[in-house]
């Protein structure tokens, strides 16, 4: 049994669901997001909130369960409050500049890397070693700050490079003489 499938999310006041033609749109303040339902989960709309169900008693439709419920919640989360991540640089010359729907970083190759932002998303830069990535949709958030992670990942002697903010970087020791 899933601890967490077996919560309904709760939808909050000025927040609307419905299901139609097998996706679930969630419509809040911040924007509307819509889910594609599986057909191993069922879903039920009742006074004010979601319940996620398996459809069957297969081992697929268990395993599905916990992780439509938290997508659900996520779509609930996302239009009500939104999802945001941090990126720190760390390095002399590592620097990060937003130019409108655009991401500019200078990580210490021969030319600076520019990044279109997706849609959907804000990039905000309040100086130049900090990188704050805001929107509606968790997994986009979550995927963008990743590909910019990906350009220059910390490194384990310095830990120069871009990391999450409270990210715990392992540091190693250096040669010994």
């Amino acid at each position: 049994m899933s601890r967490i499938g077996k919560k309904p999310v709760a939808i909050p006041s000025g927040v609307t669901a419905a299901i139609e033609n097998g996706a679930l749109s969630v419509k809040g303040p911040k924007g509307t997001l819509t889910l594609g339902l599986s057909d191993l989960v069922s879903y039920k709309l009742e006074d004010g909130s979601i319940s996620v169900h398996p459809a069957n008693d297969s081992k697929a439709a268990r395993s599905h369960w916990g992780m439509q419920r938290t997508l659900v919640s996520n779509l609930v989360e996302g239009v009500t409050g939104g999802f945001s991540k941090v990126l720190e640089i760390t390095g002399v010359g590592y620097r990060a500049a937003a130019q409108g729907n655009k991401l500019k970083l200078q990580l210490g190759y021969s030319h600076d890397v520019e990044l279109d932002v997706p849609e959907g998303l804000e990039v905000k830069t309040p100086d130049q070693t900090t990188v704050e990535i805001s929107g509606i949709d968790k997994q986009a958030v979550g995927q963008f700050a990743a590909e910019i992670r990906r350009w220059r990942k910390p490194e384990p002697y310095k830990g120069k490079g871009i990391k999450y903010r409270g990210e715990y970087i392992f540091r190693k020791e250096g040669k010994k003489k």
